[in-house]
């Protein structure tokens, strides 16, 4: 029953992070599909080279995850027009993800289509199709990727940084998404 998700089907919930060119950069692929992503994303491996400050940068999350410094999340009521383009501009980014996605079960219609192996094969399937896509996307294969986003704002990540979740991204709202 743990692999039965929110939808009654079985699955396994797969944990990915890519970059703007749609590479990659990080997968946990263990987890049964009754697992929140919230605690995949706790207990993973890259939360705690974040917490540890081993890792420097942004993520960026949907409204599942607990706002932190490394994790910026939507505001669920957004309540000033920065926060809405915030929530806007956020949208817009976190969009790559799932483009990987598409990218992924379109290049490997197995995990679309459903794999009728055991879990253990089956996370090992997922694990071979990421780092397969990754040799796809470095060789500049036929599959069309969109436009990464342009970099107008780079932003200074380490400013701000002894602040807690809430507070970090209510500066990245001030300071990049002014009144």
């Amino acid at each position: 029953m743990d692999f039965v998700n929110m939808k009654g089907y079985h699955s396994i919930n797969i944990q990915m992070i890519c970059d703007p060119q749609f590479l990659i950069t990080d997968v946990v692929a263990k987890w049964p599909g009754s697992v929140h992503d919230s605690r995949i994303f706790r207990e993973s491996s890259i939360c705690a080279a974040f917490e540890n400050g081993q890792l420097d940068g942004l993520l960026l999350g949907d409204s599942g995850y607990a706002c932190r410094k490394f994790l910026l999340t939507p505001y669920l009521h957004a309540q000033t027009q920065s926060q809405e383009r915030y929530n806007r501009a956020l949208t817009k980014t976190r969009v790559l993800i799932e483009q990987t996605f598409g990218v992924l079960m379109r290049r490997f219609a197995c995990l679309s289509y459903g794999l009728r192996v055991d879990e253990v094969k089956a996370c090992r399937i997922a694990m071979a199709c990421a780092v397969l896509h990754n040799i796809g996307i470095k060789r500049q294969d036929v599959f069309a990727r969109g436009t990464p986003p342009s970099d107008d704002h780079p932003m200074n990540v380490t400013e701000a940084n002894n602040q807690n979740g809430a507070h970090y991204r209510d500066y990245i709202c001030a300071t990049y998404f002014p009144e």
